[in-house]
Parts: structure tokens; sequence; C-alpha cells
């Protein structure tokens, strides 16, 4: 019962400390398959294919307080290749919702991309887009409860809260850009990088007067390197790592994943991976491809401080993507690229 209790206190301070400290960006442990997120130079960048749809499911703290839940629905096409030497552009878009704490505070974003790639010789891409959103953030102040409230048993809703809120809900458009660079070494081997700016205009993101507190976002920056590499058309495997900074936050994931064969056409594909963010969870991952539909879960297996009240539960996720071409689409291939 005490430890109950001891998770309530969490919890709610948790909460507490997120509505008063500057706001940080939803993410996902699978990165690499919620690309427009990550960047938005990825939009269109898809060697194979000509659009792309996706989505991710992310549910974490189920074990402290209620359950954090992070969605997004994204897609991407591209478009214009006739109109390029060697180059075609980029356009996408994305739907993204974070909801804390009993619907509590909600945040929902939706962004348009666009990025231009253009062929440099024979074995290299440069690619450099931006994305701009409208985000709007809620909250319902009365399922809020704040350490102040706390009378030494419970939280007790009749003591006044003194928390000088002047808004419910607040909005602003945000503007993020991105540079990424490809290699493409031999039909085995491609190497990628990227760079990104998020949240290029600072917009302010608070529940407060503008008078009490200047809560602006602060920049992101977010640096990832990737690499495929097929061994003897069995395996294709993929090392990656991600880092990103934002005010005095820091997220690192490094790690591999691989796909297997099974079909030997490349149709069935079995997928296993393991990560690992720095001072916070190892992320087993699985999943399977068919044709061009491609489903991923991974668990985040708490190892910081926080896994003695959570039973090291820190998150499930899932993601699906299914590639394709437009039925009109010659299918050229602009640039090499590393499959079965």
């Amino acid at each position: 019962m005490a430890m109950e209790k001891l998770k309530k206190i969490i919890g709610s301070c948790f909460l507490f400390f997120t509505i008063h400290s500057s706001g940080q960006d939803l993410h996902f442990s699978q990165y690499f398959n919620a690309p427009l997120l990550v960047n938005p130079a990825n939009t269109g960048f898809n060697p194979d294919y000509r659009y792309r749809i996706g989505g991710n499911y992310r549910t974490q703290w189920a074990n402290v307080g209620t359950p954090y839940n992070t969605m997004s629905l994204w897609g991407d096409s591209r478009v214009l290749e006739d109109r390029f030497e060697n180059g075609w552009l980029g356009i996408g878009g994305s739907i993204l919702k974070d909801v804390a704490g009993s619907g509590s505070l909600s945040k929902t974003g939706a962004y348009g991309a666009i990025a231009y790639h253009q062929m440099i010789g024979y074995n290299s891409l440069l690619s450099g887009g931006f994305s701009l959103g409208y985000v709007q953030n809620t909250i319902d102040i009365s399922k809020l409860n704040f350490d102040n409230q706390w009378n030494g048993k419970f939280f007790d809703m009749t003591i006044p809260s003194n928390e000088p809120f002047a808004y419910n809900q607040v909005g602003y458009f945000d503007l993020n850009i991105g540079l990424n660079y490809a290699y493409f070494a031999s039909d085995n081997v491609y190497i990628n990088a990227g760079i990104s700016l998020m949240h290029v205009n600072r917009p302010q993101e608070s529940f407060f007067s503008s008078s009490v507190i200047d809560n602006r976002l602060n920049r992101r920056y977010t640096a990832f390197a990737n690499a495929s590499i097929k061994i003897q058309d069995l395996w294709i495997v993929n090392p990656n790592i991600y880092v990103s900074k934002m005010g005095a936050s820091w997220e690192t994931v490094l790690g591999v994943n691989a796909n297997r064969n099974l079909s030997g056409d490349g149709e069935q594909q079995l997928i296993v991976g393991f990560y690992y963010r720095n001072h916070d969870a190892l992320i087993p991952m699985i999943g399977y491809q068919l044709n061009d539909l491609k489903f991923t879960v991974n668990y985040d297996a708490t190892v910081s401080t926080l896994g003695s009240l959570n039973g090291t539960r820190g998150a499930y996720e899932l993601s699906i993507v299914k590639s394709g071409v437009f039925s009109t689409s010659s299918n050229v291939i602009k640039c090499p690229t590393v499959k079965f």
C-alpha cells in the first residue's frame, strides 16, 4: 500500500514538473520507423519505393500512475522525378498525439514536410528539407494534483493549488529543418547520416501567462547515422545511432537490427534487433515483413533508478510501415539500394 502511495506521489510530481519545465518532444525507440519525426530531409527519401505510409504507437509508465500514450500517423511520396536531372522532390505529412496522465495533458500536432533530393555522381545523394506544423496543447486542470495539496495522507482537492494557470489550451506554429547524406558504396553496403534542427522559431509553450514565465521550446539538435550491410543474401544488418539534445536533456540510442531472408526472394523477412538508450533502457525488438508491409514491436526494459518502481517496465511500442509504387509509376530507381 505504501508503494502505491509513493507511485502516485511520483506520478503527480512528474506531471507537475512537466507542466512547469521547458517542453520536451515526444519520441519513439524505433526512431528509424518514424523518419519524418527525426528529420524533414527524410521526406521522400525511399530509394526502393514511391510512397510510404506508417503508424507508431507507444505506451509507457504503466506501473507509475496512468500510462502515457504517444501516437503518430505519417506518409510521404516522391514526386516530380521527370522535372529534375537525377533528382526529385519529396512531400509528406504527419499527425502526432501525446496523452499524459488520465488525459490531463495532451499534445496534438499536424505537420507538412517537403524535401529535395539530388544525386551527386553515381554513388551519393544529398537531401535537404523542412517541415511546418501547428501544435495544440490542452490540459484539464480539474484532474491535476499538486504537491501543496498533499495533506499527509492523500491529495485533498479542496486545498487551493495556488498555481497561476492562465489557459487550459495553447497553440503555436513550429518550424523544423534538416539535411541528409547517403553514400551507396556497393550493392551490398549503404551508409546514411543526417542532422536536423527542430523548433527553429522557438515557439511559446506554456499554460501560464508570459508575465509569469517565458516558457519557450528549446531548439532540438539531432544527428543520426546508419548503415545497411548485406551478408550472403541471407541477412541485411543495420547498425545505427541516434543522438538528440534539447535544452539540458540528451538522448542517445544505439544498436543494431537485422532482416533475415526467409523466402529466398526477400518477400518474407524476419526482423530482430537490440538497442540501448543511454542511462535509461535496454530495447529488444522483433518484427516481420511480408512484401511491402512491415510490423515491428519493441519492449523498453528500464535500467535507470526508476526500474525499482516500475518493475523495469518502461514502454511497449508498435510500428507499421507500408511502402509501394503507384500504378502509373515507371519505377525507375534513381539511386542504388541494398535489398534482397
